[in-house]
């Protein structure tokens, strides 16, 4: 596996060695020993979460205030953009944003520790997204900021609008979001 350092040190790209031939292809997805030799992270993925949407779709930027959600992203049909944004108002990196082109061509996968929002875009006509998650859902915990909220100025590669859930339509300003200490 390669790591890929982004500007939030935290926020890591994952590459998982691909074996191919005439035949197709194979690699591990995951593999914990791996993962904790590479990152220096030890972490229990509790959950798989999975997802299809088609092109210009928008879902997040979304967190659990409680029982935060560290987050191992990738794309297994498709491409999205993946956005990270740090939420942490101990960290330097606070109100700052990594974003990734993750697809099934690339195989990439994004790291996203907890204390730390995330969405993505569907680039796509279709996308499949499958993600391992550090603690498990919690409705009563889950919170959204402004896809396009200024102070973020996240650089979105859409044309026009995306289709947004009703509930990312009605997601908080960063500004008065509840976030990490």
């Amino acid at each position: 596996m390669k790591v890929i350092n982004t500007k939030i040190k935290d926020v890591l790209i994952l590459e998982p060695r691909v074996f191919g031939d005439d035949r197709g292809f194979f690699f591990e997805s995951f593999n914990r020993r791996e993962f904790e030799e590479a990152t220096g992270l030890v972490r229990d993925f509790v959950q798989d979460n999975h997802s299809r949407s088609v092109k210009n779709v928008l879902r997040g930027l979304h967190y659990q205030i409680r029982q935060a959600q560290g987050k191992l992203v990738r794309c297994v049909a498709g491409e999205i953009f993946d956005v990270a944004v740090d939420l942490r108002r101990s960290s330097p990196a606070f109100g700052k944003w990594v974003g990734a082109a993750l697809s099934a061509e690339n195989r990439r996968q994004l790291w996203i520790p907890e204390g730390f929002a995330h969405g993505f875009l569907v680039l796509s006509e279709t996308a499949e997204v499958l993600y391992k998650a550090t603690d498990f859902y919690a409705p009563e915990h889950e919170r959204s900021i402004r896809w396009n909220d200024p102070a973020l100025s996240i650089d979105w590669p859409c044309r026009g609008a995306p289709a947004l859930s009703a509930k990312d339509r009605a997601a908080a300003a960063f500004e008065t979001a509840e976030t990490f200490t």
